[in-house]
């Protein structure tokens, strides 16, 4: 198959050698051999934090210092860029220790970026309710006001879980923002109720990362998703564990929220820090734990994060077809399920120009039964 990008979009697909062979922008094109590569619409990360990313070997909790801030976000933007992902949305404390410097940075990051990857914030306040909730409340309005396109929190850190609900909504209504709250889930009843409360700005609110969901009665869970659903909620969990804000056991029930008909995506959440020191930040990863461990078939698993995850992102859909925009990802192999597997070899495109590539060369010692059975393989052409 041969694609040619025009711009920031895809302007043409052909079979292979097609549109080389009629001539047009011949002159100057630069030509990329994707051969054995799957071209697929590059993901997006829908469930990051920058500001605590690559700190778990600190020794201690994570500097808030915004130099330490943007030099661990912008090494975890590039790191996850490299993984394929050309969106992301980072969540990022705002007050107590934080205030709004660690929003600073992330901001400075994002504009830095500009061009290498797509990079939007949510301002995460701790409290909301009673008096300690009004300095929040400040902070949150500021931190939109500064360039924070989403807003939301963990609610359930308040005190009052529903009033830090209604004051994000309003936060949201008052300037036309989405909303991501982070949620365990563990309380059906609150659950319902901010799936209610949250229907009036549909389709803008993401829950995440649900986890307690799958540790609640089947039909307790079936009842709240039909909820969800209804109200046009998207979940985002996280299969390779949880966040800081929430609880690490275990992931949302993926099926039963899809059968209900919710919007799922999925997320990396913590990427190397204290509740995840090994988090690796890789949308493929989380779609081969969806494939693997959820029973998701390969291509519902990787349009979890890509096609979902970018909709839940209120980015336009990505397709490769001619007219879409030129979001890519090329891994090495011949279908979905392979390139999920190892995947170690990608070119990552965004807007319509090359922005990382990651190479891997497997090597084996001479044997007989490679060259016998004509097994593939991965390696350095040989030099005469």
């Amino acid at each position: 198959m041969d694609v040619r990008l025009g711009g920031r979009r895809i302007e043409a697909v052909g079979t292979a050698g097609s549109l080389a062979a009629d001539g047009t922008r011949a002159c100057g094109t630069r030509r990329i051999d994707l051969s054995g590569y799957l071209l697929l619409p590059a993901p997006a990360e829908p469930h990051a934090h920058a500001d605590t990313a690559l700190s778990a070997d600190d020794g201690g909790p994570p500097s808030y210092d915004p130099r330490d801030v943007q030099r661990r976000a912008t090494e975890a933007a590039l790191l996850q860029l490299g993984h394929g992902a050309t969106a992301l949305r980072a969540h990022v404390r705002v007050g107590d220790v934080a205030g709004l410097g660690a929003l600073t940075a992330v901001l400075r990051t994002a504009r830095l970026l500009r061009g290498l990857t797509e990079m939007t914030t949510v301002a995460m306040p701790r409290v909301l309710t009673g008096t300690a909730g009004a300095d929040g409340l400040a902070l949150l309005r500021d931190a939109v006001k500064m360039g924070a396109t989403a807003v939301g929190g963990c609610p359930d850190l308040d005190p009052d879980p529903t009033g830090y609900v209604e004051a994000v909504l309003e936060v949201a209504a008052e300037h036309g923002c989405p909303v991501d709250l982070h949620t365990d889930a563990t309380d059906p009843t609150r659950l319902a109720r901010f799936a209610a409360m949250a229907g009036g700005l549909r389709p803008g609110v993401t829950l995440g990362p649900c986890g307690g969901l799958a540790r609640w009665p089947a039909e307790v869970a079936g009842r709240t998703a039909d909820r969800l659903a209804a109200a046009g909620v998207t979940v985002v969990c996280l299969p390779q564990g949880g966040c800081g804000a929430a609880d690490g056991r275990g992931a949302a029930p993926v099926r039963l929220l899809r059968s209900a008909g919710v919007r799922v995506t999925a997320g990396s959440g913590a990427l190397r820090d204290v509740s995840n020191p090994v988090g690796r930040g890789d949308p493929l990863e989380a779609a081969y734990l969806l494939a693997s461990c959820h029973g998701l078939s390969a291509g519902d698993a990787y349009a979890a994060v890509s096609t979902a995850a970018r909709a839940a992102l209120g980015l336009p859909e990505v397709r490769v077809e001619a007219g879409f925009p030129a979001e890519l990802l090329a891994v090495r192999g011949d279908r979905l399920s392979e390139a999920l597997s190892p995947a170690y070899s990608r070119v990552v495109v965004h807007g319509g120009r090359v922005v990382a590539r990651t190479s891997a060369v497997r090597e084996y010692c001479g044997s007989a039964a490679t060259g016998e059975l004509g097994l593939p393989r991965q390696g350095r052409a040989e030099t005469p």
